[in-house]
């Protein structure tokens, strides 16, 4: 049954207008998502083998770099367990450039107040960091840069750091 305040002729109107205002919606939502993008130029974590990182084994990250314009911030992700001993952790970054030139960074990961308070966020045993380790680097040439990350704590086998992983964003 027709309300007497909207004809037949008016509700065919209705019903015809529904797909072109789909449509519309979503021409509009789709540019927006795609305007409002995390800028995210990489971003990958790989599992430590039963969260027990051997000193001689090295995590590695391949990132294809295509604008060297591109200011970016360059992130260390650590995922670390509640049985993770110490408040710190320093690791080894190894840069391979894409003319096969190499640096070596140290860094140092705080990961916990010296009270004991986790860093990290997360409600159950793993607390995730995102260390901030260079802010709106320029990569100077484009190509494959590897990424190699060692632990570099005293300890042969380090217990508790469940994944390692790198992000690199739009500054």
């Amino acid at each position: 049954m027709i309300s007497t305040w909207v004809t037949e002729y008016e509700l065919m109107n209705i019903i015809r207008l529904k797909p072109i205002l789909r449509l519309f919606l979503f021409i509009i939502f789709s540019v927006l998502l795609y305007s409002c993008g995390s800028g995210i130029v990489f971003d990958k974590n790989k599992t430590i083998t039963g969260e027990k990182w051997n000193r001689e084994d090295k995590i590695t990250f391949d990132v294809k770099i295509e604008d060297t314009l591109l200011p970016t911030d360059f992130f260390l992700n650590v995922r670390n367990t509640t049985d993770y001993r110490f408040a710190n952790l320093y690791l080894f970054i190894n840069t391979i450039f894409p003319d096969k030139k190499f640096a070596r960074d140290t860094i140092e990961c705080i990961l916990s107040t010296p009270e004991g308070k986790w860093l990290g966020k997360g409600i159950s045993r793993l607390k995730e960091s995102h260390i901030l380790l260079k802010k709106g680097i320029r990569f100077p040439k484009k190509g494959i840069y590897r990424f190699e990350i060692e632990q570099g704590m005293r300890k042969e086998q380090l217990e508790g750091i469940a994944d390692i992983g790198i992000r690199i964003q739009k500054h």
